[in-house]
This record gives C-alpha cells, sequence and structure tokens, in this order.
C-alpha cells in the first residue's frame, strides 16, 4: 500500500500506553502532536496536553488536526464510547482527514460461531453482553461520525502488561482449553502508526499475530521460562473461546515483531530477569 509522511497535526484521544508509544514515532517524523486525557500528568517531550472528560460536552474547542487516534476504554453504559465521539466531533473545528478507532476482539463477546475456523472481518459480530454491545455502538459512532477506520485488537501484552506472567508466578489456576489471541504492543503500534499514513487503508482490521492457541498451551511455555510449575487446569463454565484471523494485518505490515506469543513473553520474561 501507498504511504505517505506521519499527518502534521494529530490528536491521541485518551491518552495510555499506545499513545506514549505512538506519539513519538510521530514526533520523530516532524508530526504535531495534542493529547486529550481527564487527567493531567507527564507527558514525553513535544507532546501538548489538553485536559477534558468526554463524558461531558468540552468546555473549549479543540485544536484543528489532520488526524484522530481514538482509544478510550469502555465507559459504563453501552452508550458511553457513543456519548464521548459525539462530544469529541462537536468540540473540532473541523473534520480529520482519517480517524482511528481501536475497538476489540470483544466486540464478539457472547456471539456463538462454530470454532472450526478462524473469524474474519467478514463475520458480524452477533454483540450478546453489555460489553460487546458498547464496543459495537462505539464501531458504529466512529463511523458514523467520522468515517473512521476500525481496528480491533486482541489480548494486548508487552512490558509493562505482564498479568498472565503473574497469573504463572502465583501458580493461579487456569483454563487450560479456553481459547486465546493476542497482540504485542509494539506490533499494535507499528499498526497504528502505519494506518496514518496509508493512502486508502482497510475500514476494519483485526489485530491478532500469528499464533492463537488455548490458554494452556501458552501457560506451559511461560512457566517453562520462568521455571516454576505449570498452572493448575481449572474448567470453566464460560465461553471457550474464539479464534481470529489476522491476516489481512499482516499484509498492511508485512509481518510482525512478535509473530507469536514464545517470542514476546521469552524477551519480557528475559527482561525482567535483567532487571529484578
Amino acid at each position: 500500500m501507498d504511504t505517505t509522511p506521519a499527518p502534521r497535526r494529530t490528536l491521541l484521544v485518551g491518552f495510555g500506553k499506545l499513545g506514549a508509544r505512538l506519539a513519538p514515532r510521530l514526533l520523530a517524523d516532524g508530526g504535531e502532536v495534542f493529547a486529550l486525557r481527564r487527567s493531567d500528568g507527564q507527558l514525553p517531550a513535544g507532546v501538548v496536553g489538553i485536559r477534558g472528560d468526554l463524558s461531558l460536552p468540552l468546555t473549549t474547542t479543540l485544536p484543528a488536526v489532520d488526524a484522530v487516534v481514538i482509544t478510550l476504554p469502555p465507559g459504563a453504559s453501552e452508550g458511553a464510547y457513543r456519548t464521548a465521539l459525539t462530544h469529541l466531533r462537536g468540540a473540532l473545528p473541523m473534520m480529520p482527514a482519517r480517524t482511528v478507532f481501536v475497538s476489540s476482539t470483544g466486540v464478539f463477546e457472547g456471539s456463538v460461531f462454530k470454532a472450526d475456523r478462524p473469524l474474519t472481518e467478514q463475520d458480524e459480530p452477533a454483540a450478546e453482553t453489555a460489553r460487546s454491545r458498547g464496543l459495537r455502538d462505539g464501531e458504529r459512532a466512529a463511523t458514523e461520525l467520522f468515517d473512521a477506520v476500525v481496528v480491533r485488537p486482541a489480548g494486548i501484552y508487552g512490558p509493562g502488561r505482564e498479568f498472565l506472567l503473574r497469573k504463572v508466578r502465583e501458580g493461579a489456576a487456569v483454563d487450560h482449553t479456553r481459547l486465546t489471541n493476542r497482540i504485542h504492543e509494539t506490533d499494535l503500534v507499528r499498526t497504528l502508526d502505519l494506518l496514518l499514513r496509508t493512502d486508502d487503508p482497510p475500514r476494519l482490521m483485526h489485530a491478532i499475530d500469528e499464533r492463537p492457541a488455548p490458554l494452556g498451551d501458552v501457560v506451559r511455555f511461560i512457566a517453562g521460562e520462568l521455571g516454576v510449575a505449570v498452572p493448575p487446569h481449572e474448567a470453566s463454565d464460560g465461553p471457550r473461546g474464539l479464534v481470529y484471523d489476522g491476516s489481512l494485518l499482516h499484509s498492511l505490515l508485512g509481518g510482525l515483531e512478535y509473530p507469536t506469543y514464545e517470542a514476546g513473553y521469552a524477551e519480557m520474561i528475559a527482561g525482567s530477569a535483567s532487571h529484578p
């Protein structure tokens, strides 16, 4: 796909780990970066902070920008995304040329699909939980209000996102049969960066690595790397899990830096061992 330089001015909405890693990429290419968030706090050098709570109409007009990346967490209600995005659109003086909305594969929560094939972007979620309905409504609102590109990451992991490592160290029981999907934070940031620069990006994309796997396989690998016992199996009455197809993402990026959970977790464990 044809790519261009970074947008001249980008607004990052909901400035968390992804925004903190994306901003330096955009700044390094000569762009200006603004961060809209509810609280104050330290920002990467060069990022201009804007304080605002999108659950309410903003009292100040936002700067005119060429691109927006939305990484807001789900709100307390099913309509929280739509409310926030409506207030965001109302505070922008002009429509950005590119908007990227970060959703989640959780939009499929409660959907009933046969587990005999990975789900692609052509599969329509049948949102059956409050969280999945809220995510799906957020995707629709982002499309209606901003003509957004929608990205659905699976479980994001990487340095500072060590929930599963802690569970294995603690020996906490997990459902070994549950199907899981994930994406390393580095590859997700690369994806967001490229979507801002791509002339004609996909309108919807699953952000998944190349090795979806039963949770038992993952914790067994982590336990081996840590040199601890494999956590016991605990059967769950909950959903068995789904597998997603990430081939569209892989073709866009031309390969992942962390194509499998083995690559990502091995590096994380080695890093934590060298920094006790």
